[in-house]
């Protein structure tokens, strides 16, 4: 089964790390990226720019209105993913649970149902 690994961050906590602090985060990433491409649970992933950065666009009407900003005001955001291929559900969490630090304060594991561009269909 497929999981997308969505995490969650505080933008402005992101933006005040150390220097220090940002390669922790880069080596313990690396690390599990290595560990699952390892063992083929890893299909892909991104990091993602800063909510800042992004345009929302909403369905009204007979169109779209466009914004500027992320869907929602929550201090946490969206900012990375990863698509993990694994066994169980259980798998997949414990994936999750190793991103979780004091960077990616929640980690969201949901289970995809239909894809396209990563192998076999569903």
């Amino acid at each position: 089964m497929k999981y997308m690994v969505l995490m969650y961050a505080d933008p402005a906590a992101t933006e005040a790390m150390t220097a220090e602090q940002r390669a922790e985060v880069f080596r313990r990433h690396e690390a599990l990226h290595q560990d699952l491409a390892d063992t083929g649970e890893m299909l892909n992933g991104a990091g993602l720019a800063f909510p800042r950065d992004t345009a929302t666009l909403r369905w009204a009407g007979e169109g779209s209105v466009a914004a500027d900003g992320p869907l929602t005001d929550a201090t946490e955001q969206l900012t990375a993913y990863y698509v993990i291929e694994c066994a169980s559900p259980e798998r997949a969490r414990a994936v999750a649970e190793q991103v979780l630090d004091f960077h990616v304060v929640a980690v969201e594991v949901r289970p995809i149902h239909d894809w396209f561009g990563m192998g076999d269909t569903p």
